[in-house]
Order: structure tokens, then sequence, then C-alpha cells
């Protein structure tokens, strides 16, 4: 029994030795550009961009293949070819209708290489090299907003703390007032009204613990998520000196301008432009003609073996055009030229967004920390009014419903502070997002 305390004791206090510490903002963010799915979902995109660069960079290298192959044939047309190839062909003797079946045997090794081909080759070129920009910064993108919701959530989950700290300390208070009204109304000083009133409202101020409670597991949750992390982890985060108030927000045209010189989102959907012009322009390069060049060296035998003297060499260039196909070119440039207006809409399209959510990030913050001031001012004549209620209360000037009021209006005046600074927070982060600045 002795060692099975001891067992239990000693893994209580080795999951406290390995316990994580508290993360700060910073510590959660690099954890979370470290561990998020998102993000590793985005380096694949990449690579995967990088491969079709790859892809399309193979256009400039020979293409050389190696094979055998084998044929037989009594066709005299065939067959004088295959003998003729295998350097054998006899003219005494040789019933030229009647050749009987002919084996042969082709080892060859082959390479063509592109001469020309209207550009295409160039154009797919450069669009898959816009292709991993516009992934690298789809992945940038993907990072800022990722920050933006991390520091959202981790000044969520501080809120809901205090909130918490708040609802505890008026439980407390309220708790300590029923206890005292509940001896005076032992000692017939107190009506039993008061006593009612002070019982229905600790459970008022209960209600909103358990609710506060509440809401820090929703946002410890929240955060577990956007780290990467599984419900089950255990997850404290910490408050620093980095999470005072932010400063008014710049002027919107200056905003503006750092947005749309430096946001992401707006740069990717500027690159795919880019893309769909140059797909445009190798959809239009199938127009003109292509060229190619090509050379073969193998050997034809009865059997497959290597004989130098029974080789040979083949070389040429052919040049080719299509005079028609089925319009399938036609067709190829009209869809290269609607993504192209798809492109171009879409960069207009996120440039609106952006205008809108730095405008909206800016009148959030500047909001918030008027209210924050307010709610400053706000919090001190609440705290001064209960004290003085309660002096009077103690000295039996006022009613309890009086002191409830004071409670309750202290209690909203922190609940309003609080969330004017969290608010203040986010919106800073909102901001940045907007703009790109993480």
């Amino acid at each position: 029994m002795n060692s099975l305390k001891l067992l239990l004791i000693c893994s209580v206090f080795s999951s406290i030795a390995y316990a994580a510490p508290p993360l700060t903002l910073p510590q959660a963010i690099d954890y979370a550009l470290a561990n998020n799915p998102e993000l590793q979902i985005m380096q694949a995109r990449i690579d995967q961009a990088q491969d079709q660069l790859g892809l399309a960079m193979a256009n400039y290298y020979p293409q050389i293949k190696a094979g055998i192959a084998y044929q037989h044939s009594n066709n005299p047309a065939e067959a004088f070819a295959m003998i003729i190839a295998q350097r054998r062909l006899d003219f005494a003797g040789t019933d030229f209708n009647h050749p009987g079946g002919v084996d042969n045997f082709r080892e060859q090794i082959g390479a063509t290489y592109s001469l020309y081909r209207g550009g295409q080759d160039s154009h797919q070129a450069q669009a898959a090299e816009l292709g991993v920009a516009a992934s690298e910064l789809d992945q940038a993108a993907v990072k800022n907003r990722l920050v933006s919701n991390i520091t959202a959530a981790y000044y969520a989950q501080l809120a809901a703390v205090d909130a918490q700290q708040v609802s505890e300390s008026s439980v407390s208070a309220v708790q300590s007032e029923l206890t005292q009204s509940q001896t005076r109304f032992a000692a017939g000083t107190v009506l039993k009204s008061d006593v009612l009133s002070l019982q229905v409202q600790l459970a008022e101020a209960k209600e909103a613990q358990i609710q506060a409670a509440n809401a820090v597991e929703m946002a410890n949750t929240m955060l577990k998520t956007l780290l990467g992390m599984s419900a089950n982890e255990p997850l404290a985060i910490k408050e620093t000196l980095a999470q005072a108030l932010p400063k008014n927000p710049p002027k919107f045209d200056a905003l503006l301008t750092q947005a749309l010189v430096q946001h992401p989102e707006l740069q990717a959907a500027a690159k795919r432009v880019a893309i769909a012009e140059q797909q445009l322009a190798a959809a239009k390069g199938a127009y003109l003609p292509r060229a190619d060049a090509y050379a073969s060296y193998g050997f034809n035998n009865r059997s497959p073996d290597f004989d130098t003297d029974r080789d040979n060499v083949s070389v040429g260039v052919q040049v080719e055009v299509d005079v028609f196909n089925g319009f399938a070119t036609q067709a190829k440039v009209k869809k290269a030229g609607h993504e192209l207006t798809a492109a171009q809409e879409a960069l207009r399209q996120q440039r609106l967004q952006i205008e809108s959510a730095v405008k909206s990030a800016q009148l959030r913050l500047q909001e918030a920390l008027n209210r924050a001031d307010v709610a400053a001012v706000s919090v001190q004549a609440a705290e001064e009014a209960l004290r003085l209620v309660n002096e009077q209360r103690q000295a039996g000037v006022v009613t309890v419903t009086r002191y409830i009021e004071a409670e309750v209006a202290r209690d909203k005046a922190h609940t309003r502070q609080i969330s004017a600074r969290f608010d203040a927070l986010r919106a800073e982060a909102e901001l940045k997002q907007a703009t790109g600045g993480f």
C-alpha cells in the first residue's frame, strides 16, 4: 500500500516537472508556425509549383529514348526492307516476290530536340516560375492570417480569464455580504427581503461565473486548434508587458498605401494575372509552326545481337504546322483569354476587399481605444461608488438593493474595460493583417 502511494506521488511530481510552461504570445506564434497543418499544406503546394517548373523546363532538354523491337514479316516490301537494313541483300538466288518470313531485331537509341514551338515553351516556363512565386505569396498570406487569428484567440482567452476573475470576485463579495446579512437577520436588524435579494444576486453571480469558466475553455480550445494541438493537450498562456494598449492608428490613406505595397494576397493575385498572360501567349503560339531535330542510332539483325557492321544512323529536322485540328487551338486561346479576364477581376476584387478590411480594422481599433478611455473612467467611478455604498450599507443608511445595484454596476464597468482593452489588441492584429504587416 505504501509503495502504491509512493508511485502515485512520483507520478504527480513527474507530471508537474514535465508540464509545459505558460506560452507568451510570441512563443505561441512560433509554435503555430512550426506545427499548424495549414502552413504545411501551403509548403506542399510550393513544392508542387517547383515540380511544375521542372516539368516546364524539361522542354529545353533533348528527349533521349532507348529500346528494342522485334518484327517478323513475309510481306515482300517489308521483308526486303529488313534484309537491306541488315546489310545482307544478295541479288543472286533471291526470289523478290517470295522472300519468305524474315525476322528483324532493332536495338536503337534516339534523341529529339525541340527547335521551335511558337514560343510555347518559354511562356510555359515563365508561367511556372510565376506559379512558384504565387505559391510562396499564398503561404505568406496564410502565415499573415494565422498570426492574426492566433493573436485574436490569445487575447480572447486572456479576456475570458480576466472576466472569470471578475466573476469570482463578484461571487466572493456577494457571498460575504450574504453571510453578514444572514447574521444580522438572525439578530433582527435586517429584513428577510434583503437576505432573499442577496441570495438571488449570488445565484446570478454564480451563473456568470459558470459562463466565464466555459468561455475560458472555449477560447483555450480555439487557440489549441490554431497551434496545431489536440484538444487533450495542456496549454497555458500568460500576459506580458507587450499587451499594453496600442496607439491610435495612422490615417487611412497611409494604411491603404502600405497594404497595396506589401499585402501578400494582393501580390499573389497580381502574379496570377501575369501567369494567365503567359498562358494566353503560349496558347496563341500553337498557331505557329513547330520544328524538331531528331537522331537515332541502332542495329538491325536477325537475332538480338549488337553488330557494328550492321549499325545505321538517321538524323533529320521536321517542321509541321496545324492546318486544321477541329478548332482545338482556337478553343484553347479563348479559354486562356477567359482565364486572364477572371484573374484580372480577381485582382480587382482582392484590392476592394483589402480596402474594406483596412478601413474596418482602422475604425474598430479607434472605437476600441475610445471605449477603453471611457471604460477606465467608468471603472474608477464605479469602484468609488461601491465603496461609498458599502460604507453606507454597513451604517444601515441604504438598503441592500442599492448595494446590489452598485455591485452590478462595478462588475459591468470592469467587464466593459476588459472587453475594450482586448478588442483594441485584437483590432490592432486585424489591422496588421489587413495591411500585410505581420
